[in-house]
Formats: structure tokens, sequence, C-alpha cells
């Protein structure tokens, strides 16, 4: 299985307009892509629209606790 990169700037704009859905699909398929052993990927792209990574989770706890955070402006 491959790695599941997450986009942090399109979470940020999920949680802006409040979009619930749209997170819990990226938090669905980065909880499936940890169950299958691979890792799920935090990222940021800048201006130029390069991707540069700055964290990485492999565990569920780990997930969990990034997903509180997120939730936690809602």
């Amino acid at each position: 299985m491959n790695d599941y990169n997450i986009n942090v700037t399109q979470i940020e704009e999920y949680q802006d307009i409040k979009n619930i859905d749209e997170l819990d699909k990226i938090f669905d398929r980065a909880k499936s892509a940890i169950v299958n052993g691979a890792k799920a990927i935090l990222m940021r792209k800048d201006a130029a629209g390069k991707a540069a990574k700055f964290d990485e989770m492999d565990t569920l706890d780990g997930l969990e606790v990034y997903r509180k955070q997120v939730f936690k402006y809602l």
C-alpha cells in the first residue's frame, strides 16, 4: 500500500468552510492506509506548487490525535 499524503492547506480550507464530510473522507483514507501498513504524511504546498513533507503518522493513535486537533476548531 502506498503512503497517503494529506495536504494541510486543503485541511485548513475545509475547516474554514466547515466541510466535515470531506474532512471525514480524508481521515478515513488515512486510517485505511495506516491499517494496511502505510503512513499518513502531512505536507504543505508552497506558492510554486512544490509539496514539502513536515510530519508523518504510522499509528492510529497518532492519526486520532491529529484528527482531534483538526475537528477542535469546527
